[in-house]
């Protein structure tokens, strides 16, 4: 479990380092990871993005200061990396529903956003099942959106996304020329600095003509670790994907390749059964 105790130490080097200029090259270096692997990792326990929590540690700490000493909004606005007290109070504000100096003028209640722990248990109880693939590059048809990935957004509108492809035709559309993978969901062209990425719903390309309103994408060669995923959708896939970043990668010598990653719908059969087939395919390299 040395990759979660890594995680542990990232998190005190950001809260002894709230003052100062955060890069998340440093703080994954301390973790012992790729900059890729480690924003992965951290929004994947804990449903926040890196540059999310350092934002929201700042501003409660920064709240606290403000209330508990005698020192300006301008001064703590600078202190904590904002270099006008406007950004200072846009970003306050969006937390705790008023202006830096209300909260030093009145007794109001304000929101604090904790530290984060994370509590290690060897979880030894059910095995994990995956395999490594070896995969040449190919190519994918199929739409997409751009969507961020700040607060969940992402799930919302990528289980949007689907429900209105189902709805349209296009899902089925697309699964009369499926390769052999079947339907696939596919994150890729993710931005950390900006914090959003492209989920693209397609198909292994088939045939040389591209269906009207679809893109075509290339998947590059990659080590892929495959995991099975049995259950009813959408609530089996999000299951797996925890188990992966909270026990697989913690505890074996791979880490993300930074590439993109794919949920594969091999089966046919009816998505709400619980015995319905799928996969999980991320990139991988080793340590």
């Amino acid at each position: 479990m040395k990759g979660l105790h890594r995680m542990i130490d990232s998190i005190e080097y950001i809260e002894n380092n709230l003052e100062n200029h955060l890069a998340i090259e440093n703080v994954a270096e301390i973790a012992c990871m790729s900059k890729f692997h480690f924003q992965r990792m951290f929004s994947m326990l804990t449903g926040y993005t890196v540059s999310e929590y350092i934002r929201n540690r700042r501003i409660t700490v920064a709240a606290q200061e403000l209330v508990h000493s005698r020192s300006k909004v301008i001064e703590v606005a600078i202190k904590y990396g904002y270099e006008s007290p406007e950004a200072f109070t846009k970003a306050f504000r969006k937390i705790h529903g008023i202006s830096p100096s209300t909260a030093k003028k009145t007794s109001q209640p304000l929101k604090a956003f904790p530290k984060l722990s994370f509590q290690i248990q060897l979880k030894g109880d059910v095995e994990m099942d995956y395999k490594i693939v070896e995969k040449e590059s190919f190519s994918v048809v199929g739409k997409s959106i751009r969507t961020s990935t700040i607060g969940g957004e992402n799930n919302r509108n990528i289980a949007a996304f689907w429900k209105e492809s189902n709805q349209n035709g296009f899902v089925s559309e697309l699964a009369k020329n499926c390769g052999s993978l079947g339907l696939i969901g596919i994150c890729m062209d993710f931005d950390r600095e900006q914090e959003n990425l492209t989920y693209l719903i397609g198909a292994e390309k088939k045939i040389e003509q591209i269906p009207d309103g679809c893109e075509e994408r290339e998947i590059p060669a990659a080590s892929w670790a495959v995991f099975p995923v049995t259950g009813a959708m959408p609530d089996a896939m999000p299951r797996v994907w925890d188990r992966i970043f909270s026990e697989w990668f913690p505890s074996t010598g791979y880490e993300h390749a930074d590439g993109p990653e794919m949920e594969v719908y091999l089966s046919s059969g009816d998505p709400s059964s619980e015995d319905y087939y799928s996969e999980i395919w991320i990139p991988i390299k080793s340590k």
